[in-house]
């Protein structure tokens, strides 16, 4: 018998536990860290407000809180297919439920998909994502730890996509491609017409995700519809979710629509239960009031033509805005801008020496963000 005594030492200083400890995939030190919108900070006397997430700034419709309040069965499993929720989807989206699958919000059912089509590979070289930036700032950390390498095709001046540069950006180690319309954080759309003519030039076996999780917000009538591309295009996946309009970013749950050969495969790489019974529950009673949720989609809508028109009064420059926001190029003065909004008790989104992303919220809050920019000096051009 052994006794303890006859066991080897442990180290015991902590310099020891680290120089033995697990050591993480050397990616990661690569990556951005994801840096999610900060809470307002407490002002005597004024409100606070967060316009820094792009989160809608009303709660779920009544219906939908009564259906949250219901769900009792959260010791069980919910149902790994979402049944429910994608036979609801297939009735309002007029596409095969069998086309739909769901995820842990756009972003989730985006990983899906790299996780299917794009990573390291059986061969030396990591597959290719290309997409534009600055973008969704979640893109370079989702791709970098599929295992894929991305590719960033800086935007225009103006906010859009350069997608004659993202086409010539493909390459034979490309595996998939990223669209995002309403682009985030600067706000333009992707026509229908411009997104036809770079289907035209991507190859047929590269994966062309079209990412709207802004789409309830667009007002353009030539903007893209990702759901009537993927009809004739076998190679087009489109995101959404229901974190925006419909007020469900705490519950996580989006979908991604494409042909069967695609989502035969994406069905492998899928969460199991990612979805849960309380999230499905309210994404279908949503769905069941879409008119109540259009209404209040609507009323952010005016709330940002009337940011949007008041900024051009008051002589600043801003890209097209389409979704729940408006994008400002700062610069230099990005950070002075956000420190500023705080001393307002405003959150808003600071990115780097870039600009900054300001979402519509309540009213009270827009005009308090537009006085703000009444009385700054520095205003952005384009």
């Amino acid at each position: 018998m052994t006794s303890i005594d006859d066991l080897p030492a442990t180290p015991s200083d902590d310099s020891a536990r680290a120089d033995a400890g697990v050591r993480p995939r050397g990616v990661l030190g690569r990556l951005p860290r994801y840096a999610a919108g900060k809470p307002p900070v407490v002002v005597q006397g004024l409100e606070s407000f967060k316009l820094s997430s792009n989160e809608n700034p009303l709660p779920p419709l009544p219906a939908v809180l009564e259906a949250i309040a219901s769900e009792t069965s959260i010791n069980r499993y919910p149902d790994p297919m979402t049944t429910a929720l994608r036979t609801e989807l297939a009735g309002y989206l007029g596409v095969p439920a069998g086309d739909v699958v769901t995820g842990a919000g756009s972003l989730g059912a985006l990983n899906q998909i790299l996780a299917t089509f794009a990573g390291q590979n059986d061969y030396d070289a990591p597959d290719e994502v290309v997409y534009a930036w600055r973008s969704f700032e979640a893109y370079p950390i989702s791709v970098g730890l599929a295992g894929a390498a991305g590719v960033q095709v800086p935007v225009r001046a103006d906010g859009t996509h350069d997608l004659d540069a993202m086409a010539a950006a493909i390459t034979d180690r490309t595996r998939v491609v990223l669209l995002c319309t309403p682009n985030n954080p600067t706000g333009p759309i992707l026509t229908r017409e411009q997104v036809v003519g770079f289907l035209a030039r991507v190859p047929a076996h590269v994966v062309v995700v079209i990412d709207e999780a802004y789409q309830e917000f667009v007002r353009r009538a030539d903007a893209v519809d990702g759901i009537e591309l993927y009809r004739t295009y076998p190679n087009v996946i489109v995101l959404r979710t229901f974190s925006k309009a419909h007020g469900l970013a705490g519950l996580r749950v989006g979908y991604s629509v494409s042909q069967q050969p695609l989502t035969e495969h994406l069905r492998v790489s899928a969460v199991p239960f990612a979805v849960s019974q309380v999230a499905e529950h309210a994404a279908v009673t949503s769905l069941r009031h879409i008119d109540e949720v259009e209404a209040r989609v609507q009323s952010i809508v005016d709330e940002r033509i009337r940011v949007v028109e008041g900024l051009r009064e008051l002589g600043w420059a801003i890209p097209e805005a389409e979704g729940n926001f408006v994008w400002l190029s700062l610069g230099e003065h990005t950070q002075d801008f956000a420190a500023r909004a705080a001393e307002q008790a405003l959150s808003v989104r600071a990115f780097g020496a870039e600009g900054v992303r300001v979402s519509i919220g309540e009213e009270a809050a827009n005009s308090r963000f537009l006085e703000l920019c009444r009385g700054y000096a520095h205003r952005p051009a384009l």
